[in-house]
């Protein structure tokens, strides 16, 4: 497989009135192209804030990142913007979607940021179709689910045809059956050959991947391939 991302000793920490706060303390792996990988830890482990630096929402204090085997270690922020508009999806706990808009606008967004878009009609449309909501299209977001409102979100993750897709506690704000219909979806994406990073707390549902990186006080603690993973199906539930 090839390689898409590697992180080298990378620390973060942040200083507010002569205050240093430590975060990362040294974290390394690599992650290919096409895997499905869980980044687990409890609050404070450190996961979130390494999720904002792979997915350039943040920069690393020391140590380098490598992605598509580039050293972005230090981009400036309108180089570290090119990255996460064009090459990373995000899909996060909140929705994020914009109010008493539609699905088809909500998805569409990303798109505005691209120089030459292509057809953007055509891109919009089966990025809403990937995630069965064709029947959603012309709604506004305050009129759907709580499970459509994330399958928008993840259609909005897509339809760049990013190299690497994030989900943030996707489930977070699902109950069991439409989080299990969202899990179905990140799994049959990552069929397809989308790399998925997963950030959860929760063992059950990052026990979905394939692969679980577990971080604790800022360090990686144990990164395991997982032998049975959980395949979700049609009609299954995510049993928190």
């Amino acid at each position: 497989m090839t390689e898409l991302l590697k992180v080298i000793d990378l620390k973060k920490q942040y200083e507010n009135d002569e205050i240093v706060t430590k975060v990362l303390h040294g974290v390394s792996f690599n992650i290919d192209e096409g895997e499905f990988v869980a980044i687990m830890g409890p609050s404070g482990s450190g996961k979130s804030t390494l999720m904002h630096i792979m997915g350039f929402l943040d920069k690393l204090t020391t140590g380098k990142y490598i992605f598509k085997g580039v050293d972005t270690s230090n981009l400036s922020d309108d180089q570290m913007a090119e990255y996460r508009n064009f090459d990373i999806g995000f899909v996060f706990q909140s929705f994020n979607l914009l109010p008493r808009t539609s699905v088809f606008d909500n998805v569409k967004l990303p798109l505005s940021y691209a120089q030459n878009p292509g057809d953007i009609t055509a891109k919009v449309k089966q990025a809403i179709a990937a995630v069965g909501l064709n029947h959603r299209i012309n709604n506004l977001s305050n009129q759907l689910s709580g499970g459509e409102k994330q399958r928008v979100a993840i259609a909005r993750a897509l339809v760049n045809d990013p190299a690497l897709i994030f989900a943030d506690e996707p489930t977070g704000n699902l109950d069991s059956k439409t989080g299990g219909q969202v899990m179905r979806i990140l799994q049959t994406l990552n069929k397809r050959g989308k790399t998925i990073i997963l950030v959860t707390h929760e063992k059950y549902t990052a026990e979905h991947a394939h692969r679980i990186i577990k971080i604790k006080d800022g360090l990686v603690e144990e990164d395991l391939q997982v032998a049975n993973h959980i395949e979700i199906k049609d009609g299954d539930e995510l049993i928190k």
